[in-house]
């Protein structure tokens, strides 16, 4: 049985979608003993995360300077894909990924998410601090 494509979108290096296990699958199923490694890589996780509706990968993920108590998610909502669009290191603990992730909701209407999000490595592992929309 074929594994299924991981919804954040990576390819290896032939272009071939990387299964969800061997992708973000590893983070978000196991967060506590498999950070990501990169601010990108928690990035393209948080969005699998949004794409799963997995709150606690998301909660756990999150700055505690910014943490919401709780994520909700909005019904009907169906995540249709991820761009990259930029990447970069601000220095050795801060990092930026600006990204599209487009959507569509209960009603049949498309949107997209433009954001350029902000990631703080503490510890040895990387968070989410906030984004701005673009």
């Amino acid at each position: 049985m074929a594994e299924l494509q991981c919804p954040c979108g990576r390819s290896d290096q032939r272009a071939r979608p990387l299964p969800y296990a061997q992708c973000c699958g590893r983070y978000v199923d196991d967060f506590d003993a498999t950070p990501a490694p990169d601010a990108e890589s928690l990035m393209r996780s948080r969005y699998t995360a949004f794409v799963r509706e997995r709150a606690d990968y998301l909660l756990a993920t999150w700055h505690a300077s910014k943490r919401p108590s709780r994520v909700s998610f909005d019904s009907g909502v169906r995540w249709l894909g991820l761009e990259v669009r930029a990447r970069s290191m601000v220095d050795g603990e801060h990092a930026e990924v600006e990204f599209v992730a487009r959507q569509r909701d209960a009603t049949g209407r498309a949107s997209r998410l433009v954001e350029r999000s902000r990631f703080v490595r503490e510890g040895g592992r990387w968070y989410y601090v906030d984004g701005g929309l673009r």
